[in-house]
């Protein structure tokens, strides 16, 4: 049997085990993801224009990922409406990012794997990139939004009687924990992915003007940069819509 049937049948069982009703909404809502990226990748071998269908799948995707990860239809509305709108500004960031450092193709690294194959497969590589770069952060965004949504609404449903200034520094201190780990995750992500690449590297002795102008670690970086400013946007923009929620709140009570 295949290692990844197993760890996949590992995982769904200890999440049923788990979260029971919740694992399974969540493992469903992964098998939705996965489809939806399938038609994606599909639709974009079919030649449809990436740019246009990107941007609707992005956000299928996020639905997918923060509607079936929560029934507290508050948290996950504001979470959705935080995601939508950093994914869409940062699409922009990654078009830019690929213009101009120019990402798309492949590197001398490449060449013994494509050495027997066709280059000639009619795509443009340059909106393959910024379809990578949008996906790659898709899952921090949503996480990150749903995180500080849901611990803000909790301590606020824990103290009724909280004032203003007690919840700017809950924000505050939930924001810089939040962020602290996300951007660790993401960080650690990428240089588990490129160690391989890395030692590469430093075997061949290449120059730190090589390395920077390595297509295959830049363009991870690129990524994961991508992915850190959006986690830092996420949580100020989620966080800011709750305060502009309680405020409302505080000022009703009065």
């Amino acid at each position: 049997m295949n290692s990844l049937l197993i760890l996949f049948i590992l995982l769904s069982v200890l999440m049923i085990a788990i979260a029971k009703k919740d694992g399974i909404r969540n493992l469903l809502g992964l098998a939705f993801n996965f489809i939806a990226i399938f038609l994606l990748v599909n639709l974009m071998g079919w030649g449809f224009p990436v740019l246009i269908i990107l941007p609707v799948f992005a956000v299928i995707i996020l639905a997918l990922s923060i509607y079936m990860s929560s029934e507290d239809g508050d948290t996950t509305n504001i979470a959705f409406k935080t995601s939508i709108i950093v994914v869409l500004c940062l699409m922009v960031v990654a078009v830019l990012l690929q213009y101009f450092g120019q990402f798309q193709g492949f590197s001398s690294e490449n060449a013994d794997e494509l050495e027997n194959l066709s280059l000639t497969v009619g795509l443009n590589f340059s909106n393959v990139v910024i379809a990578v770069m949008t996906i790659s952060m898709l899952g921090a965004v949503a996480e990150s939004a749903m995180a500080i949504v849901a611990n803000l609404t909790e301590v606020i449903e824990q103290d009724p009687e909280m004032t203003l200034t007690q919840f700017h520094q809950q924000r505050k201190v939930l924001s810089q924990q939040i962020l602290g780990t996300a951007i660790n995750t993401l960080f650690f992500g990428m240089l588990g992915a490129t160690v391989g690449l890395i030692l590469w590297f430093v075997r061949l002795q290449y120059s730190w003007a090589q390395i920077l102008n390595s297509k295959l670690l830049m363009a991870e970086v690129a990524s994961m940069l991508l992915g850190m400013f959006g986690i830092l946007f996420a949580i100020v923009l989620a966080a800011a819509f709750v305060e502009k929620d309680f405020r409302k709140k505080v000022e009703h009570e009065k």
